[in-house]
């Protein structure tokens, strides 16, 4: 069994080491040959989060990482996704491979689900998987247990996958509605942002109900886009929630609290460019989702954090619903 594993920052090289170490699989890590975590890898076979074993692979030829696997994991940012499917299609013949995207987001302009994108670019889609959930790297390599979720549009794929890659510290469920899956994972790094906001200001009391209404708006927003609106409360968004809502290793609430004291953050917030392209893609729809509207504001529109936050509470005093 191989694996090839294509992106080789912080969740890519975890990628490699937990299926190389944990795992046992014959692992390739790909990375550009430019890439200054690549260069590093390559120097010292390890990075800030991961010290990778001599078994594994690394590789900057992208012909030879994709011809050798049974199974191709794709990390990296969302928005560099569709050039990148691109590149794979011009450089192999990729029919008979199973892809697992390991990313959150949707793609800008587009307001695009990422499977979506691997689909309009030539891959198959019973053969596209998401690999989504919660769980950090720093507890991950510490022994620390997580339950993540396989989904995918052919109910074989995920049980295969599931089956292949649960281990002690990660517990796979499938899931049934890669739909919900894509956009709940997605979503849940606009609310990380929120969470973080809350922080910065002293308002952390107030987590609690934002993963409450969080979890309906985004239920709403699944159902407009085909989905089971359900979906919003399984692992990929709620049961996402303490990590990215609380724990000090998420970057969209550390961008948050930042953002709430005015300082730069320089890592990669995924919830940037989610909240852009959830928030167009709502109002099309005709979804109502006033904290990614009020994300939105504070993000693109220079709302003040605080005033946005507090034009929530002024809204018009309706029944709290719990069926989508």
């Amino acid at each position: 069994m191989k694996f090839s594993v294509l992106g080789c920052g912080r969740w890519g090289s975890f990628i490699s080491w937990y299926i190389s170490v944990i795992k046992g699989y014959d692992t390739t890590l790909f990375g550009r040959e430019q890439s200054s975590n690549f260069k590093r890898l390559v120097s010292t076979r390890q990075n800030e989060y991961v010290k990778l074993s001599e078994d594994i692979t690394l590789s900057s030829d992208l012909t030879a990482t994709l011809e050798s696997a049974d199974y191709i994991i794709i990390s990296i940012s969302a928005q560099g996704l569709r050039q990148f499917i691109r590149d794979i299609v011009k450089t192999t013949d990729v029919s008979g491979k199973k892809f697992i995207l390991c990313m959150k987001g949707m793609e800008l302009p587009s307001c695009t689900r990422l499977s979506q994108v691997c689909i309009e670019e030539g891959l198959i889609a019973d053969n596209i998987a998401v690999w989504l959930g919660p769980g950090h790297i720093q507890d991950f390599t510490k022994g620390i247990p997580n339950c993540m979720t396989i989904d995918s549009y052919d109910s074989e794929l995920s049980h295969t996958l599931a089956g292949l890659l649960t281990s002690d510290i990660i517990r796979f469920y499938y899931g049934s509605d890669i739909v919900g899956s894509e956009i709940g994972a997605a979503c849940k790094n606009i609310m990380g942002i929120c969470a973080g906001l809350l922080d910065g200001y002293g308002y952390s009391t107030l987590k609690g109900p934002l993963m409450s209404r969080g979890a309906f708006e985004v239920s709403k927003f699944i159902t407009a886009m085909g989905g089971d609106g359900y979906s919003a409360y399984g692992l990929t968004h709620l049961g996402d929630y303490e990590t990215t809502l609380f724990s000090k290793h998420s970057h969209n609430r550390q961008f948050g609290e930042q953002l709430a004291s005015n300082l730069p953050y320089v890592k990669l917030a995924e919830g940037v460019s989610t909240c852009e392209a959830v928030a167009r893609k709502a109002r099309v729809l005709g979804v109502d989702m006033p904290i990614t509207f009020a994300i939105y504001k504070v993000l693109f529109e220079n709302a003040d954090p605080k005033i946005a936050l507090s034009e929530l509470f002024s809204r018009a005093i309706k029944i709290e619903k719990y069926s989508i």
